[in-house]
């Protein structure tokens, strides 16, 4: 087992970064390359140079080798794991069309023509017509063909910046099952392209053949060819295996292969994830997505600009921390945690809601952020502790919305992402959830989930179940102190729960008045 390595290509908003991992889930090596998150050409959107993305792959793998002696031969296989909603347009040659849209991108198509009368009767009856419509004018695929119909004509393949970098690396536009998560005509149930009479088809303008072909993770989809090996210096013949999307990766990457074991994701969204056999809608007619083990699925909750806040702190108040932490040579971060531990736990009643991003039915699409409880005591201290804490009383209210629909009790957490970085962080966790809160024992829990994906596919470890328990383990674990824990649980029963019922009302009236958020 030590001369053998698994090659991992995370590419995520901000960076592109290539992992070797051996198969008891120690980095072994690591490369990055920063990215550009988007460029705008028009307010609201967010795009990205498709190619750029593939050139930062190739940069990021050759940055490695130069990193490690361990040599190339030693790698049994590759695996590509990207961030989710990300497509790009391809042509018959397979060359790139147009800037990919990255998940990222605001824009909304216009009115749609009208779904057939049995559709419209039906959705109309299950009160979910207003979902349907919000589905149909955020798909990309519609705005394309919309707006841009001279590369709609052109387009060979609609695919996302995973099938994209696989295309690029073995030369078949072939996907994982487990990438699957945007506006595109899937079944989330059956795990395949949807049905011939779904309504999908008749929402979006793509046809079946415009798509990858699906395979379950831990299939092997082709072999680095020979142009691929040239860019990257990823040896020529080299299995490429599927994984999954970065957020399932990194669940299993956790080591949350089962209900009971919760993935917190402090990342860009933060999210609270459990691996399911079974199929649980912990939002009504809103689907789990599928996980990075075959026919499982993620019972997910989302919060869609979770730790971007703390950046969002950063720029807005954060100037101190940058200054001084460059004077240390520590990160503003670092510094950060500081000023959490000024404050005790509750903030003095400082409360946060926080989405600073509307949903699509829990929040809703009027949902905005707010804070309440401010007193003359307060400091920017407080009001980044209650970022965190409000982020976490979010993380909880899923947690028990998916024990509800599932009717399993999360019993452990394990914390992944930027801000499992922090302990300040980990420890108001433990304590909002009354729960031990275990940080995943490597940063990259993606990239792992992704060589867990390689190690099960190609036999080196003997399934997916024995390849998560080699290759992952908990690292420091926080428990919850007492004394917060009382304090937590009155604040957000008492206060967060009763937050958004209250602000709803008000929401709505100011994007009528304002015309911000915008309605449907």
């Amino acid at each position: 087992m030590a001369d053998q390595y698994l090659l991992s290509i995370d590419n995520g908003t901000q960076s592109v970064r290539t992992l070797l991992f051996d198969l008891n889930g120690n980095l072994a090596a690591k490369a990055q390359i920063h990215l550009q998150a988007y460029f705008s050409d028009h307010p609201g959107w967010a795009e990205h140079d498709a190619d750029g993305y593939w050139d930062a792959v190739a940069a990021a793998c050759q940055q490695l080798w130069r990193s490690t002696d361990i040599p190339r031969s030693a790698i049994k296989g590759v695996a590509v794991t990207t961030q989710r909603g990300t497509v790009v347009n391809l042509d018959r040659d397979g060359k790139v069309l147009r800037p990919a849209i990255t998940w990222l991108d605001q824009r909304r198509v216009g009115k749609q023509k009208p779904l057939s009368l049995w559709w419209r009767t039906a959705f109309k009856l299950a009160r979910v017509d207003s979902t349907i419509e919000y589905f149909r004018r955020e798909a990309e695929i519609n705005w394309i063909a919309e707006h841009q119909p001279e590369i709609w004509a052109k387009t060979h393949k609609y695919v996302l910046l995973s099938g994209f970098l696989n295309y690029r690396l073995c030369g078949r536009h072939v996907d994982s099952i487990g990438s699957q998560v945007a506006y595109l005509p899937f079944d989330y149930k059956r795990h395949k392209w949807a049905g011939a009479h779904d309504w999908k088809w008749e929402a979006l303008r793509v046809r079946k053949d415009m798509l990858s072909e699906l395979v379950a993770p831990g299939t092997v989809i082709g072999a680095i060819t020979a142009s691929a090996a040239a860019a990257t210096g990823i040896p020529e013949g080299t299995p490429l295996v599927a994984a999954a999307a970065d957020k399932a990766c990194e669940v299993i990457g956790a080591g949350s292969l089962e209900p009971h074991i919760a993935c917190l994701s402090y990342g860009t969204t933060a999210t609270i994830n459990t691996t399911s056999r079974k199929y649980v809608e912990v939002t009504p007619f809103i689907p789990p997505y599928p996980a990075a083990v075959p026919g499982a699925y993620s019972t997910e909750v989302q919060i869609f600009r979770g730790y971007w806040m703390v950046n969002w702190f950063k720029e807005q108040f954060g100037h101190l921390e940058q200054i001084a932490g460059a004077e240390q040579g520590l990160a503003p971060e670092a510094m950060f945690d500081l000023l959490v531990n000024e404050v005790p736990p509750g903030s003095m009643g400082l409360m946060l809601q926080p989405y600073w991003s509307p949903g699509i039915r829990i929040p809703g699409p009027e949902a905005k952020g707010a804070m309440i409880g401010f007193g003359d005591v307060h400091t920017r201290a407080h009001m980044y502790r209650a970022i965190l804490e409000g982020l976490a009383y979010a993380l909880r209210e899923g947690k028990e919305r998916i024990e509800k629909r599932s009717g399993v009790a999360v019993t452990e957490l394990r914390i992944a992402g930027g801000g499992s970085q922090s302990d300040a962080a980990m420890q108001l966790t433990a304590d909002i959830f009354g729960l031990p809160a275990a940080r995943a024992h490597v940063y990259e829990t993606s990239g792992l989930g992704a060589a867990i994906a390689i190690a099960a596919g190609l036999g080196l470890h003997k399934d997916f179940d024995t390849a998560t328990r080699a290759m992952t383990r908990p690292g420091r674990i926080f428990h919850p102190i007492a004394a917060n824990q009382q304090i937590y649980d009155q604040l957000y029963r008492r206060v967060y729960l009763r937050m958004y019922k209250q602000l709803q009302p008000m929401y709505q009236q100011i994007a009528d008045i304002t015309g911000y958020p915008e309605q449907l």
